[in-house]
């Protein structure tokens, strides 16, 4: 049995797709199309969870407010960098003047100093990242009854994640479709 290319694959893909996809346009006498419903009809359904965030009011909120937070991390870390920078040099030329004993504990004393702003200043960058996890946690928790709704109204028994999907049409991903309903019942999610 020889095996199919992958073009003959795509070709054969596109063509099946393309008549799935006729076909569920067609509403049958018992069945409202998806024209009536507003949503395609499929068993399964996809979703680019990635773009359904980042588009969502709800993800450019919060992209916003990292961006602004990390904008002024990177501030702060810029002015204590400058700090330290000057009070190394202050100790650098009291250095000519010290005792090797007294320089000792003054650089050791600075050394402490930098390392703690550091761990300190990482912390920050961990806190943000970790809003940004539970930003992301929270939205798609309120984000599943509208993709729940969505499947139920498709007739579909499963959404994909579309990045998981080795080949589709297009007409199955919901992406645009839950968007627009997670803006209507989220909003930005500031509340």
């Amino acid at each position: 049995m020889r095996r199919l290319s992958r073009i003959s694959l795509t070709l054969l893909a596109s063509l099946l797709a393309g008549s799935f996809v006729a076909a569920q346009q067609q509403p049958g006498p018992q069945q409202p199309g998806p024209q009536q419903r507003g949503v395609v009809q499929s068993p399964i359904l996809t979703v680019d969870t990635d773009r359904l965030y980042s588009q969502s009011a709800f993800g450019l909120r919060v992209a916003r407010e990292i961006e602004e937070r990390g904008a002024a991390l990177a501030t702060e870390n810029r002015s204590i960098e400058a700090e330290l920078a000057a009070e190394e040099q202050e100790l650098t030329d009291r250095r000519k003047t010290m005792e090797p004993d007294a320089f000792r504990v003054l650089a050791d004393a600075f050394d402490e100093k930098v390392q703690q702003t550091r761990r300190a200043q990482e912390a920050k960058g961990r806190e943000l990242s970790q809003l940004l996890e539970k930003e992301q946690i929270t939205f798609l928790n309120a984000a599943a009854p509208v993709l729940e709704t969505l499947m139920r109204e498709s007739n579909a028994a499963v959404i994909l994640e579309r990045s998981n999907v080795f080949l589709s049409a297009n007409a199955i991903d919901i992406t645009e479709a839950a968007i627009t309903r997670i803006d209507t019942a989220l909003g930005d999610g500031a509340d």
